[in-house]
């Protein structure tokens, strides 16, 4: 591969990963990859009639990942991208690792090509890498692998908001790095960016875009006390949530504490001891 390529590819990485800031810089001064971007469409819903085929060779609804029971991790990239989509799936996997929550059993994954020239055979052999990777049983039937033709791919894009190109030079797809969290009647819940995922926003995500349908009640608490921050682009703690949790919780144990000293002051009087003493 000649050094201008590596370099073209580079930059479009850089502009995918960089903070926002720093990102502007770059599309600044490479006016072709503004063609890269991606528009959120919070509170929207993705079109659950277009039609795939499966890493096993079936042809597939995409509303047929969604149950409304679970969530949807959603990636779109293809699978023979040289680097950055490989870089997004680790990225996942890694963050997967770390949860308590299993694909296949509290939330579904769905990678789709946005190349129409691959095949549900590469999809196949594609999964069957990050399967080993991940070491998870339930994944194989939680994590899909589509293909599918360029029209499809295309809606799914444009519902998201996510700007991609076939790059000449390079022969490859310029696209950008990011996840998203799908809740189980299909609407788009949330956004997280690169080729890192946190297992906090992962998880808090997931609780999100669940609508409680996942988690326990300690989890509820924990996501009452973080939100969204669109300019770290990740879940940081909501003080004005905390101390108000703080002070509720102050009540209530201030609540139990009277309660303890009031029977306790109760059983004292009326206990046949303090009877006798008062008949005497």
């Amino acid at each position: 591969m000649k050094m201008t390529k590596w370099l073209h590819i580079i930059s479009i990485i850089i502009l995918m990963v960089t903070p926002k800031p720093a990102a502007q810089v770059v599309r600044d001064t490479v006016p072709e990859l503004m063609r890269i971007d991606i528009e959120e469409h919070l509170g929207d819903y993705v079109p659950v009639d277009l039609t795939f085929t499966d890493d096993r060779g079936r042809t597939v609804q995409f509303g047929d990942y969604f149950n409304d029971e679970q969530p949807v991790v959603l990636f779109l990239g293809y699978y023979e991208c040289p680097m950055l989509c490989n870089l997004v799936m680790n990225g996942l996997v890694q963050g997967i690792k770390e949860l308590k929550w299993q694909p296949g059993v509290d939330y579904q994954i769905v990678s789709v090509s946005i190349n129409p020239g691959e095949t549900h055979q590469l999809a196949a052999a594609k999964k069957k890498n990050y399967l080993e990777a991940l070491q998870i049983p339930s994944a194989s039937e939680g994590w899909s692998f589509l293909v599918g033709e360029e029209k499809q791919s295309r809606q799914l894009a444009d519902a998201v908001g996510f700007k991609y190109y076939w790059d000449e030079k390079t022969q490859q797809y310029a696209h950008p790095a990011a996840i998203y969290l799908i809740s189980p009647d299909g609407k788009i819940s949330r956004y997280l960016y690169g080729i890192q995922f946190d297992p906090k926003d992962l998880r808090l995500g997931l609780l999100e875009a669940s609508e409680g349908r996942i988690g326990n009640t300690l989890d509820k608490l924990v996501l009452y006390c973080y939100h969204y921050d669109p300019d770290s682009e990740g879940y940081v703690i909501f003080a004005g949530n905390v101390m108000r949790l703080g002070g509720l919780v102050t009540l209530v144990v201030l609540g139990i504490l009277l309660v303890w000293l009031w029977r306790r002051e109760h059983h004292r009087k009326t206990s046949p001891t303090v009877s006798a003493l008062k008949s005497t």
